[in-house]
């Protein structure tokens, strides 16, 4: 509880133990799950709006009004193909505000994978359970 009180940013990571946060690892290639979240980044989901993006980056920013508080915050997803070419999404929100954002940018992330997820009409095995840099090396 303490968290949402002090807390003013959220970001995926393969090793999260939140799997919420855990970001995804899709068997869809690139470019239909880029110009998904393009779309979503760019209007798609309610309050967003997009401030730029690079496709050969596969950065995407942009900024997120929240629908009841005041909670603005700025969104960077990655777009990105991981070492077994498969394609990797991640995201982070920071809240533009002062004090804890009240799990505002975990819902955001949610939400926005939730969304994600919908457009590409995922099926079963479409998306691989995460795995944390150091399994790569192994």
């Amino acid at each position: 509880m303490w968290k949402g009180f002090t807390e003013r940013t959220a970001r995926t990571s393969p090793d999260s133990s939140d799997p919420t946060l855990s970001g995804r690892t899709y068997t869809i290639p690139f470019d239909p799950v880029w110009n998904a979240a393009l779309r979503l980044s760019g209007g798609g989901l309610r309050g967003w709006k997009l401030i730029s993006c690079d496709d050969e980056l596969g950065v995407i920013r942009a900024d997120v009004r929240s629908r009841i508080l005041p909670l603005e915050a700025n969104v960077l997803v990655s777009v990105t193909l991981d070492p077994d070419a498969q394609t990797r999404v991640d995201m982070s929100a920071l809240g533009n505000h002062r004090g804890g954002d009240l799990g505002a940018n975990r819902r955001r992330i949610k939400r926005f994978f939730t969304a994600l997820d919908r457009s590409l009409g995922v099926r079963p095995g479409q998306i691989l359970e995460p795995r944390s840099p150091a399994q790569y090396a192994a």
